[in-house]
């Protein structure tokens, strides 16, 4: 009898616990770095204004979860989502201040007592005195008093220092809103690989070439197989990767030391070792993964999950555990699996000998080969007894 695919297991409530923090550090961090491109998104058009409107938007969004959440989450973690809400409209209201100081309405009158300040003057000074928000040059809590964020949390907010010690505290630089928060504007350098706008084409990176430390991008793929796994075996990973707008195709990425952010690819089959896994809008893509942290996906269905093929193993590789199978589904937050992944049962998974010698091509050959054999495009699951 074939062996059946596993299915995603309920989490406990605790699972839930951890799982809503990592969907909210993962919230924060994004909304953060929205405002930070603010400064350089162009005020003509209504483009700004938009932007800004998309940050409200998340935010507002992020606290009616909190809301939804509140059945499973703590008392205390429950205010400190609160404060850090607080802070993210803090910290948002700061930035349109900066891009587009509102005018100050002040009293003409014949003479003018020096000693004396007006009371759009004093309402501007104790503005700043509130927005020393984390994360935006001020330091300290978002707790603190404020300006109308806009957003109501439907909590009283606490602010940390006064939970009773034997709570357990998650700080706002915990949940990526403290100074030097990582991840947030930063940029990796390099020259990079651009693979785009392929039809019908069989694309290998050769052995020889030298991506250390750069980043590597393939987007807008049609029935077309992308290598770029020969310069990583043995040489330096990528350091991040995009797969963006890929249809019935198969892409191996190699090894990836950062995050791989994959968008919009459908009925395909991805290839790769990394560090952070995202995946976003896609559908009917088979992944054979080894991920040192815990994937993501979100608005996606019909994904499936497997190990890394030994093929594309090595000894760098298997030095980190892989949690291929510790999927966050931030489309899912309910005690029930999620119905938008599953796991490859091993009858189902692409063989080893298919990886080694069909994928790498060869003169008898052809795309129509590959793709069949790694089943692309991918069929009706089967039903086995």
């Amino acid at each position: 009898m074939a062996s059946t695919a596993a299915v995603p297991q309920p989490p406990s409530e605790a699972g839930l616990k951890e799982r809503f923090f990592r969907y909210f550090q993962h919230e924060v961090t994004a909304l953060q770095a929205q405002m930070e491109r603010l400064s350089t998104t162009a005020s003509a058009g209504g483009e700004r204004a938009d932007a800004i409107d998309h940050c409200l938007a998340g935010i507002n969004r992020l606290s009616h979860e909190v809301k939804d959440a509140s059945s499973y989450i703590p008392a205390y973690d429950q205010r400190t989502y609160a404060d850090a809400i607080k802070a993210l409209s803090e910290k948002l209201q700061h930035t349109r201040n900066a891009l587009a100081p509102p005018k100050k309405f002040q009293f003409k009158t014949a003479r003018k007592n020096n000693s004396a300040i007006s009371l759009a003057d004093a309402a501007e000074l104790a503005q700043s005195a509130r927005l020393k928000v984390p994360g935006g040059g001020g330091g300290g809590g978002g707790a603190g008093s404020g300006a109308d964020s806009g957003v109501s949390s439907g909590f009283a907010p606490t602010p940390l220092e006064r939970l009773s010690p034997g709570e357990e505290k998650r700080d706002l630089h915990t949940l990526g809103l403290g100074e030097g928060c990582e991840g947030a504007g930063s940029r990796e350098k390099g020259a990079g690989v651009a693979i785009s706008n392929h039809t019908g084409s069989h694309i290998i990176l050769p052995t020889s070439s030298s991506h250390s430390a750069s980043s590597a991008t393939v987007s807008n793929l049609r029935h077309s197989v992308v290598d770029l796994s020969p310069p990583t075996a043995n040489g330096g990973p990528f350091a991040n990767m995009t797969l963006k707008n890929i249809k019935d195709s198969l892409t191996v990425c190699g090894q990836v030391a950062g995050p791989i952010h994959i968008t919009g690819v459908e009925n395909s089959v991805i290839v790769t070792a990394c560090r952070q896994f995202r995946m976003h809008g896609s559908k009917n893509v088979d992944v054979y993964l080894h991920c040192s942290s815990r994937p993501i996906i979100e608005d996606c269905e019909g994904i499936r999950f497997a190990p890394l093929p030994s093929t594309y193993v090595t000894t760098e590789i298997l030095q980190t555990l892989n949690q291929y199978d510790q999927i966050d589904d931030f489309k899912w937050l309910k005690a029930e699996a999620s119905p938008h992944f599953r796991f490859l049962a091993e009858a189902d998974r692409v063989g080893e000998d298919v990886w080694e010698h069909t994928v790498p091509g060869g003169h008898n050959v052809s795309l129509g080969d590959i793709l069949r054999a790694v089943k692309v495009p991918r069929g009706p699951p089967t039903v086995r007894s």
